[in-house]
């Protein structure tokens, strides 16, 4: 008898969405054309709702190089899973207890999520519900436990990289300081990583906490040395010092009192008539997590795609592939999820970028 899999793209979209579906999709299909999929709409709301619609096989083809998600997505926080699905009716299913009802009613024999930390932590309850869940590592941030990379990172690594080149001509030409914020509220592997391939000389990161003074005597000291510019990576979680000693909700109300609109912004504000040269910033944003994928994370894509293909024949659920020494492995979903990948102090590539001259804003 065919299986009947489930399909979904929660949390923020990002390159390598399509490429994974397609291989899921084209793996499964080879091996059985009567396969079914049905792919749920908008994330988790698709499961919520029973929103869907039938797959043919044809629609996951062409979609190799294409970024987003053909299913669209949408955030559904892990915290408000016991919600009512209907606030008006307190009788009524928890979001948790309708995404089940759901699954049991389409008769699914899986339900393949790809999504990172809170999407997959979602999944995890699901799982814990006797329901058949297969993950998959996506998200740009690359902060995803117990995998060395996720798919989506280099892609988006590579833009930001292309973004702070591009930034450098006009930085040399006008003699400036440029603040480039680069998406990561909780970890900077894609600020460092762009920034040292991008050639950076200040990169803040929020597991560094940085010294105003630190950073100002790092930009004039390249200025006395007749360096025209000087290129500042932030990550939009890096905090400085003082900020990193306040608890979250003094750090909420400190911000609040004083307009906070962005780590970029409030370095620049910091700065005001003390660097030696004009201060500008520039923030991508989310121009970073769209376009195409890159060929690397095609090829990822595609691995980890199939392989969570294998994983529905074999009946290992609760579980995820990842990529642990340089291949293919398996992973609990619970386990990975709740665990947040941070850039380690002492990692080999922060201590490069020291011995490079690059500043992390710490230093005395």
């Amino acid at each position: 008898m065919s299986l009947r899999i489930g399909m979904l793209t929660s949390g923020g979209d990002c390159q390598g969405l399509n490429p994974t579906m397609r291989g899921v999709a084209k793996a499964l299909f080879e091996k059985d054309p009567g396969t079914e999929i049905l792919g749920f709409l908008d994330g988790y709301a698709g499961l919520m709702h029973c929103h869907y619609r039938k797959m043919r096989s044809q629609e996951f083809s062409g979609i190799l190089t294409l970024g987003g998600t053909i299913l669209g997505t949408s955030r559904q926080p892990y915290k408000q899973m016991d919600e009512r699905l209907y606030p008006g009716k307190p009788d009524g299913p928890t979001k948790l207890e309708a995404m089940v009802n759901s699954y049991k009613e389409m008769r699914l024999d899986a339900l393949v999520v790809l999504g990172g930390n809170g999407s997959l932590k979602s999944a995890s309850l699901l799982a814990d519900q006797g329901l058949n869940v297969i993950g998959l590592p996506k998200t740009i941030d690359n902060d995803l436990g117990l995998t060395e990379e996720t798919f989506g990172f280099n892609s988006a690594f590579t833009l930001a990289t292309q973004v702070i080149d591009g930034i450098h001509t006009t930085a040399t030409s006008h003699g400036r300081v440029f603040i480039i914020e680069i998406m990561g509220h909780k970890v900077g592997w894609l600020a460092l990583y762009s920034g040292i391939a991008g050639g950076a000389d200040i990169i803040l990161l929020p597991e560094i906490p940085y010294k105003l003074n630190s950073v100002l005597k790092a930009i004039n000291t390249r200025e006395k040395h007749k360096k025209r510019f000087s290129i500042i990576v932030i990550a939009e979680g890096a905090m400085t010092v003082e900020e990193a000693q306040l608890s979250n909700k003094e750090l909420e109300a400190s911000r609040a009192a004083r307009g906070f609109r962005g780590a970029c912004y409030d370095l620049e504000d910091a700065m005001e008539g003390l660097a030696l040269q004009e201060v500008r910033v520039a923030v991508p944003g989310h121009f970073v997590r769209g376009g195409s994928p890159s060929a690397y994370d095609r090829l990822l894509s595609t691995e980890l795609g199939v392989e969570a293909a294998k994983m529905i024949w074999e009946k290992d659920f609760g579980r995820m592939p990842v990529v642990i020494n340089g291949r293919i492995d398996r992973t609990e979903i619970k386990t990975a999820a709740f665990n947040l990948k941070k850039v380690p102090l002492d990692s080999p590539i922060i201590e490069a970028a020291r011995l490079t001259g690059i500043s992390f804003g710490d230093e005395d």
